[in-house]
């Protein structure tokens, strides 16, 4: 039996959570024993923890850096609260180039591994992040030659891309009710995006482009994180005048009943929030079968065969996503084409039972060697 602790900060703010919660429900209980660590609680996913039964630890994973030459004192103090443990594997799904967790662990006696989920690079941190540990995954297939390149990283790296649960993201899910409580005509459009309200989401080029498409209606689905931000995009609504065709419906705990209401999803990331690895909002609405329209970034070229189960657009181009979304309004055939080959793209090469198996085949490989 293989232990392994989890950790990421906490189910409040990081949206990997559900990513790092997908892989742990479906490993095999014969051959792993997973754990999950937060440094807060609070969070959505904690229940989930609970009613899996998992050993659930609250307790800091990282120490500052800094002074260094207390460092290593420091960092086995804190290994005190997980030595007991016997943890073999010790899985980071910290989001931030967060170094001394690694060294943590090592006092801990755990194999450290970390998923690496964005493009954000250029620190020190990420390279002794790199360094100390036994493997890395990648989310996408740019990453390796992107960050990876350098002697005594290489071998450390394996792309593994994330997966959803394709039953409970399909075509055939219970609607929500969305169209009607929304008063839609039967001719409308509704065009949704599923996102915490942050800048590089990109919502205000959504906004700026659906005001220019007509028989469209736009659901943002998200927490509203930024209030600055918030209030911005509320403001651009009224002053394109668009008010009645723009529904903020704040964070949703179906999403998949959110989904299947949709003509059409956008994801409209900008060009600053390329630093997603591989957006799972945007498989979540591929495997529900919806057409899908996505910024060209790093993951997203992964998901989409352009043309063929969705269309990609330059990021921060409004004039091209206003291009994409009136392909979609116009041809409602090519529409229910594109959904059709999202949904069994997703099946075929996306399934949260594909991502699981090569996790575990990656635990027991590294284990074979420690």
């Amino acid at each position: 039996m293989i232990s392994i602790l989890y950790t990421i900060p906490n189910f409040i703010t990081a949206g990997s959570g559900q990513v790092m919660m997908n892989i742990i429900e479906r490993l095999d209980r014969d051959r792993f024993a997973p754990a999950v660590c937060v440094e807060q609680r609070g969070g959505h996913l904690d229940r989930r923890v609970e009613e899996l039964g998992l050993p659930f630890i609250e307790a800091p994973f990282t120490v500052p850096a800094r002074p260094y030459l207390s460092l290593p004192v420091r960092a086995r103090q804190a290994a005190r609260s997980f030595r007991p443990h016997r943890f073999d594997l010790w899985h980071s799904f910290h989001y931030l180039d967060e170094y001394t967790e690694a060294l943590i662990a090592r006092f801990a006696g755990a194999a450290w591994i970390y998923t690496k989920k964005s493009m954000s690079w250029g620190s020190r941190g990420w390279l002794a992040r790199s360094y100390l540990a036994k493997r890395i995954v990648a989310d996408n297939s740019d990453m390796p030659e992107q960050f990876f390149h350098r002697p005594g990283l290489r071998r450390k790296v394996q792309v593994i891309q994330h997966g959803v649960p394709t039953d409970r993201f399909s075509p055939d899910v219970v609607r929500s009710g969305l169209r009607a409580e929304l008063g839609l005509d039967a001719d409308a459009i509704l065009i949704g995006c599923s996102s915490h309200l942050l800048p590089v989401k990109g919502h205000l080029a959504l906004i700026e482009a659906v005001a220019r498409v007509e028989r469209t209606h736009l659901a943002l689905a998200g927490s509203p994180l930024d209030d600055l931000y918030v209030r911005s995009l509320h403001s651009r609504v009224e002053q394109l005048g668009i008010a009645d065709r723009v529904t903020f419906l704040g964070k949703l705990q179906d999403i998949a009943a959110f989904l299947v209401e949709l003509d059409v999803y956008v994801l409209p990331t900008l060009a600053a929030g390329r630093m997603e690895g591989f957006p799972l909002a945007l498989l979540e609405a591929m495997a529900c079968g919806r057409a899908c329209v996505a910024s060209d970034i790093p993951g997203a070229h992964e998901q989409i065969e352009e043309g063929t189960s969705g269309l990609l657009v330059p990021p921060d181009d409004v004039q091209a996503l206003v291009e994409a979304l009136e392909v979609m309004v116009s041809t409602p055939e090519r529409r229910a084409d594109f959904g059709e080959a999202a949904r069994r793209r997703v099946v075929e090469h996306f399934s949260i039972d594909r991502e699981v198996t090569r996790h575990e085949q990656l635990y027991a490989g590294l284990m074979a060697r420690v």
